[in-house]
């Protein structure tokens, strides 16, 4: 979760760079261990620069950790939790996700359930505008229910007509319009 909140909005290969920082910074992310640390540990954080030193970012850690345990406790495990998550239902999940956790809504959260294995399709320009393309009625940046309910709609179709997951569906979409780039130009783009 952390890697995905941090990721948000920042150059993932920082992120990438920084994580063995990260891992030492925040205890090996072991949910119990950092919901013991007092205050005095998570402001410290804030001036740590093994890490992006984002205060909010930093809290966010905490109170996801309290999320896992409390989720864990209830349901043997988060998970498990995730796994008994109806597949054809990622629109309740993230905004479950973005209701009880710590900035894992949108395509935070999109991305955190693609990060950890779940059966996600992520909402990036490409894939809005296919959707569109395809004569789905949708905003740019669709976050109403409506639209969201849509466009899960047509992506579980799709799932359902063709047995492809739905990650490979998003996958799909996202290349089927917008500029796609060559090997070489993706490694360039990547390292800027």
């Amino acid at each position: 979760m952390a890697e995905r909140v941090f990721a948000a909005g920042f150059v993932w290969r920082v992120i990438e760079q920084k994580w063995p920082g990260f891992e030492a910074a925040f205890l090996g992310f072991e949910p119990k261990r950092l919901l013991f640390q007092p205050d005095e540990f998570w402001d410290e954080l804030a001036r740590d620069s093994r890490i992006v030193r984002n205060p909010q970012k930093i809290r966010s850690v905490r109170d996801n950790a309290a999320l896992v345990e409390r989720v864990s406790r209830q349901h043997d495990g988060f998970g498990k939790f995730l796994a008994a998550w109806p597949a054809d239902d990622q629109v309740g999940l993230t905004a479950w996700l973005g209701r009880n956790g710590s900035r894992l809504g949108g395509n935070t959260g999109q991305y955190l359930l693609r990060w950890l294995g779940w059966d996600a399709f992520i909402l990036s320009a490409d894939v809005i505008a296919a959707l569109k393309e395809a004569g789905l009625d949708i905003g740019d940046s669709p976050t109403s229910k409506r639209d969201l309910g849509e466009v899960q709609e047509q992506i579980n179709q799709w799932a359902a007509g063709t047995g492809l997951p739905r990650m490979h569906i998003s996958r799909i979409l996202s290349m089927s319009t917008g500029a796609n780039r060559t090997a070489a130009e993706l490694r360039a783009y990547m390292e800027d």
